[in-house]
């Protein structure tokens, strides 16, 4: 009897042990996947615009991260479908477009992860961005052909997503910002730029980033109503980690700006980021950028390779995990010969690709909001708090809006 309770007692210990380290995983998937190299580069460019008024679009974006992640994880949670399974459920056909919606946007993105992470390599040890960026597509392709991919891709995004915390404080706090000014400005804006925050969005919680840690604690088995407290409490510790890192960033950058240095944006082939960094800690502030950015962008071209192929299975229940690995190793070859072919600068590629995904959200949003207030069915049988619905109604509205009235900003500003 004293052995049956030990033996329980051990693998309840075990239990917990994997719940908690699938939601820390699925934490960082989102937090780094949202802190990608577009979203450094975005918030750079923005802050040079806007200055302090751009805390706005910061804030906006983290309530929207907020209200979409908490609805996108309690319904794959409850459901035990991906997002793409779960729509077809309850629109039919609904799940192929998302599916196709989010694997081409991921896509789009991922060329944009490679090109961050030659900026990062370039950087940090001055080589060419087409080279780092190869560099860089090999490291992630050697990790999903591993045959412990799963574990390699966890521990390489959480000690990752630290160091860019990290380095990222260092040169907020070197750089001096406003912090009154920037707090002020977040809820009273000088002025508020439509296409910045729909940019901004796409950036951080568009696209594929939306359902990153959804799935990935989906594939580890974190599902249903028994683990429902485990999986909000991580949705928001996942917006707390995003949160921090975006205002730091933004910090970071305001007080390079506010003292007076003239940031480049004319030359569409310089990184206003990496000018930032520099103005604030010199050379070691140009190399700790570098490590930033690769960081986040390695991290990224991970997330947003796994997780656009977890959308596979809309197309072929079952599928396996190694099966997936390999359809994740020939995604990262495309994104990389997409990349090296291109002629486009890769910060206006960067750009581009977080308002694109900002134009995909408000669909994917809707799908869900649909399945919330009329398919609740499908969603473990238990009743959906009305609050979170009305809240994901009023984002999708507002995504929609921000998604209609800033398409041609944000073409004119890559001179499409």
């Amino acid at each position: 009897m004293a052995e049956y309770v030990s033996a329980t007692a051990d693998s309840a210990k075990e239990f917990a042990k994997t719940r908690r380290s699938s939601i820390i995983a699925a934490i960082f998937l989102m937090a780094t996947s949202a802190i990608g190299p577009g979203f450094i580069t975005q918030t750079a460019t923005f802050t040079v615009q806007l200055g302090a008024a751009f805390a706005f679009g910061i804030l906006a974006s983290i309530l929207i991260d907020f209200v979409v992640q908490l609805n996108v994880w309690r319904m794959v949670a409850l459901s035990r479908m991906n997002a793409s399974a779960l729509a077809n459920q309850a629109l039919p056909g609904s799940g192929y477009l998302l599916a196709i919606l989010v694997m081409f946007g991921g896509l789009v993105f991922n060329v944009g992860n490679i090109a961050g992470s030659g900026l990062g390599l370039n950087a940090m040890l001055d080589l060419d961005p087409k080279i780092g960026g190869a560099i860089s597509a090999a490291i992630a392709l050697v990790i999903f052909s591993s045959k412990r991919a799963g574990a390699a891709v966890d521990r390489m995004i959480i000690w990752l997503g630290i160091v860019m915390i990290v380095l990222t404080a260092y040169v907020a706090v070197v750089s001096g910002p406003p912090l009154a000014e920037a707090l002020r400005q977040s809820v009273f804006p000088d002025t508020i730029n439509f296409a910045a925050i729909t940019t901004i969005v796409g950036g951080t919680v568009g696209g594929y980033i939306t359902y990153a840690g959804a799935h990935r604690l989906l594939d580890k088995g974190t599902v249903g109503i028994e683990n429902i407290d485990a999986v909000n409490q991580g949705a928001l510790s996942g917006i707390a980690v995003t949160g921090v890192m975006r205002f730091v960033l933004f910090l970071a950058v305001l007080g390079v700006v506010s003292s007076g240095v003239v940031i480049d944006l004319t030359n569409k082939n310089a990184n206003p980021a990496a000018q930032a960094f520099q103005a604030a800690a010199g050379n070691f502030g140009l190399r700790a950028f570098g490590v930033v950015l690769w960081a986040a962008a390695i991290t990224s071209v991970i997330g947003a390779a796994y997780t656009s192929m977890s959308f596979l299975q809309a197309f072929k229940p079952g599928i396996s995990e190694r099966s997936r690995n390999r359809a994740t190793v020939v995604f990262i070859l495309i994104s990389l010969l997409v990349y090296l072919a291109l002629g486009t600068a890769p910060a206006a590629l960067l750009v581009f690709a977080g308002g694109f995904n900002g134009l995909i959200l408000p669909l994917g949003l809707t799908i869900f909001m649909v399945i919330g207030w009329t398919r609740q069915d499908l969603l473990g049988g238990v009743p959906y708090p009305k609050w979170l619905l009305v809240l994901g109604s009023l984002v999708c509205v507002l995504t929609w809006y921000m998604a209609v009235v800033s398409v041609k900003p944000i073409f004119a500003f890559l001179g499409l």
